[in-house]
């Protein structure tokens, strides 16, 4: 079923919507969780909730690309158990502090905003750069693989590859300072 559909499906709350996103995005979700908790009863427990927390997002939101906004609500889910749970795993905890050290904080009232405008700049950056970068730090920083498994699957070196992350790091960092983010 087409995307646009199972969002018609939610917004008319229709339960069927449940048993599509499900269909076509359970295993997209539960790789997104499963890679944050290690846990398959955890992970599974999260997909279950995205479907949950997406029903109680439509309406009033009506997303653009279903798969990320699933994703979102999943990884959000899986970080959130994670934490909560303190089973934070040295290779995750590593990746968050390092990519935590690139991005402002944000809090105040113009949380949402700012998450905003920092979201399209992080899109931005990652639309600027080559493919294979931009796949290395969507896995390295979405998908939570470690050095040892984007080496395996790039070719390369662990060293080479944490080099290359260091400067993806350093280069995010700049561009958002250029784009008026303070960090």
């Amino acid at each position: 079923m087409e995307d646009a559909r199972i969002v018609e499906l939610y917004w008319e709350r229709d339960e069927a919507a449940i048993a599509e996103s499900s269909a076509k995005y359970g295993g997209y979700c539960y790789q997104i969780a499963f890679r944050i908790l290690a846990l398959r009863e955890d992970a599974e427990e999260c997909v279950g909730d995205t479907w949950l927390r997406a029903w109680e997002a439509m309406p009033p939101s009506r997303p653009g690309r279903l798969d990320t906004f699933l994703g979102k609500i999943t990884r959000n889910l899986s970080l959130d158990r994670w934490r909560a749970q303190k089973r934070w795993q040295g290779q995750a905890e590593l990746a968050l502090t390092e990519l935590g050290d690139c991005l402002p904080a944000s809090g105040g009232v113009e949380q949402e905003v700012e998450a905003a405008a920092l979201a399209e700049s992080l899109n931005r950056f990652l639309e600027s750069l080559p493919q294979e970068k931009r796949v290395l730090f969507v896995r390295r920083y979405w998908y939570l693989c470690s050095v040892e498994e984007l080496a395996a699957w790039s070719g390369r070196r662990r060293g080479t590859v944490s080099a290359a992350l260091f400067r993806l790091r350093q280069d995010l960092r700049e561009h958002l300072e250029r784009e008026g983010f303070t960090l």
